[in-house]
């Protein structure tokens, strides 16, 4: 079964205002600490990957030193045809560390624009702009980066759907392989959370953001990328290895602060600061913060949970060879019915013998896809 590597580089220059993921202030010293510690885990480690990634925080923000070290200490991992991705901010990269992660077997690089409007890019609280952001796909491409994703966000309070428009048409001119567009959403604990209740920010209306969303929905594929899950679009062969594996229930590994792993029916979340990440490793203490073990349905309807995110949807036989479980046991008695007649699904059809071989998310169904995701759970 094909397992996944993740690891959580969890530093920024500044936090950005909608963000709840943890990160901490960078520091060299730290992050020096903090790489020595995550080089000894991978020392540990003796498995086969399908795919690498290495987000964040900002892991652009390490120095070239550092950088030079973490991606050596992958060299056991790699392998012809894996996908390799770094997640980068368009302030800390540049042409050196854009050719040290090639020369390492990078293959990937995923670079959070957000938006090419200035305006908006303050509003979400980050620290690049615009002509940054161009310059940093502009130097990916230059270095030599043949798979390169963008992500973008949509939905401030000040966006109507003409800014959203000119932002795709920017991102769709940009000659990346692979584009992420979310939602802007208001999540506890955040600064933008605070500012909405207080007031001095008021949140798009549902009907805007839906506006929106259809208008990515059929501008993307116009422009050849296809629209592979609720969030994801990609030139066709570029679809994100690591996401598919998420999206199929498979297994992967999590290092780092606040880092997931799902191995074996068991989940479990590491501790989420950096310096006690650091202090428990050297001590030999758990790094686990939360552990928990899933049973056969409970992994079975996670499995439905994600796999409907994507635009192939469930497959029948997918799933009972995933699960051993067929789909529909699994579901509270009238889920299915409700969705059905909400609009939310369809079912698929063989063409050929005319019989149902699953389901898939309808266009509504796409809008209200986290409301699929939870009736299944």
């Amino acid at each position: 079964m094909k397992s996944a590597l993740y690891i959580h580089i969890p530093f920024c220059k500044e936090k950005c205002l909608y963000c709840d993921f943890y990160s901490a202030q960078y520091s060299e010293s730290l992050a020096g600490s903090y790489i020595s510690v995550i080089l000894k885990q991978l020392q540990g480690l003796n498995q086969d990957f399908s795919t690498i990634y290495i987000g964040g925080g900002t892991p652009s923000i390490l120095s070239l030193n550092l950088l030079d070290k973490l991606l050596s200490g992958l060299k056991k991992f790699l392998k012809s045809d894996m996908e390799f991705t770094i997640e980068t901010n368009p302030e800390s990269v540049d042409s050196e560390k854009l050719k040290l992660f090639l020369d390492k077997g990078v293959n990937r690089i995923s670079i959070g624009v957000q938006s090419f409007d200035d305006k908006k890019l303050k509003t979400l609280g980050r620290i690049h702009d615009a002509r940054e952001a161009m310059e940093a796909i502009e130097l990916s491409k230059k270095a030599g980066f043949k798979n390169i994703s963008i992500d973008m966000i949509f939905g401030i309070s000040t966006e109507d759907l003409k800014a959203w428009q000119a932002d795709l048409a920017n991102v769709a001119g940009c000659a990346s392989q692979h584009i992420s567009c979310y939602s802007l959403s208001y999540e506890k604990d955040t600064p933008l959370f605070r500012m909405r209740e207080k007031n001095r920010i008021a949140p798009l209306d549902n009907e805007t953001m839906a506006e929106m969303y259809r208008y990515t929905m059929s501008y993307l594929p116009a422009k050849g990328f296809n629209h592979y899950e609720v969030s994801n679009f990609a030139k066709p062969g570029f679809e994100c290895a690591h996401n598919l594996n998420y999206w199929d229930n498979n297994p992967y590994i999590g290092l780092g602060p606040s880092a997931v792993s799902y191995i074996e029916s068991g989940r479990s979340e590491n501790v989420a600061g950096v310096e006690e990440y650091i202090d428990r490793y050297e001590k030999g203490v758990s790094l686990i913060a939360y552990r928990e073990n899933l049973s056969g349905v409970r992994m079975a309807k996670e499995a439905a949970a994600v796999k409907i995110r994507t635009k192939q949807g469930i497959d029948y036989e997918w799933f009972k060879n995933k699960t051993g479980f067929d789909f529909e046991d699994i579901l509270e008695k009238g889920v299915l019915d409700e969705l059905f007649k909400d609009n939310l699904l369809e079912y698929r059809i063989d063409k050929v013998t005319r019989e149902r071989t699953g389901i898939v998310l309808t266009e509504k169904g796409f809008l209200f896809s986290d409301t699929v995701s939870s009736a299944f759970l």
